[in-house]
């Protein structure tokens, strides 16, 4: 399964705001199997967000699409959403009925829009708040309230879906321009995948199809680094 994800907020594109929801939808979709393909940012614009929506729904088997969701001026993702999709943002009736059984927000103090999804959006329930989330052609809308994003990620969680793949890591002392012959020769001895990321030490991240396979190939380069 190959997923993009995009995050909507001017405050993410300005550095007020760190995006941890993006790194913490990949490991999350990595633990699945799932290939994470596109990771993009884009405004609070509906244009925007129409535009990047469209393309990537056209491309992956799903898009996550997490913050500028709810009542307020700049809340315009699900209006960016139904755009891609030529439709109109109106009331969804699962929305507001499950925020009058689940809550204390009565139907005449929500702000005006609170429950309003792209035409012909399923309601995603959001257990931690009042902003709804909605699927739509495997388009999924998710808050960017971190806490909210992800009690809603999971309960749609089991909707995505890839093969599985089994990590080991391996760290070295050795600088990673130093490691290049190895690390072809573990390629060609297991089937594995080997990725070099370069800090204090070095950390091999080691992946491959089956448990086995994984710890073979780990240990074969542990023998042979610093």
């Amino acid at each position: 399964m190959r997923v993009a994800v995009v995050t909507v907020g001017d405050e993410l594109l300005s550095g007020d705001t760190v995006n941890t929801n993006a790194s913490w939808l990949c490991d999350r979709l990595d633990e699945r199997g799932v290939s994470v393909e596109r990771v993009t940012t884009v405004p609070d614009r509906i244009a925007d967000i129409a535009r990047v929506v469209n393309e990537y729904r056209a491309e992956y088997d799903a898009v996550i699409v997490t913050g500028g969701v709810g009542p307020t001026h700049d809340d315009v993702t699900m209006d960016g959403v139904a755009a891609a999709f030529g439709r109109d943002v109106v009331p969804n009736a699962d929305a507001a009925a499950w925020l009058d059984d689940h809550t204390d927000y009565a139907a005449a103090d929500r702000t005006e829009g609170t429950t309003h999804l792209p035409d012909g959006a399923q309601h995603i329930p959001n257990p931690e708040g009042v902003a709804p989330g909605a699927v739509i052609d495997g388009v999924y809308v998710l808050p960017g309230v971190p806490s909210e994003m992800k009690a809603m990620f999971e309960s749609v969680a089991s909707e995505f879906e890839g093969e599985r793949r089994h990590v080991e890591t391996v760290r070295t002392s050795e600088p990673e321009s130093a490691l290049l012959d190895r690390l072809d020769a573990v390629r060609e001895e297991f089937d594995v995948t080997v990725g070099s990321y370069p800090g204090d030490d070095v950390r091999l991240k080691v992946t491959a199809a089956d448990a086995e396979t994984a710890a073979a190939a780990a240990a074969w380069l542990r023998e042979r680094v610093d």
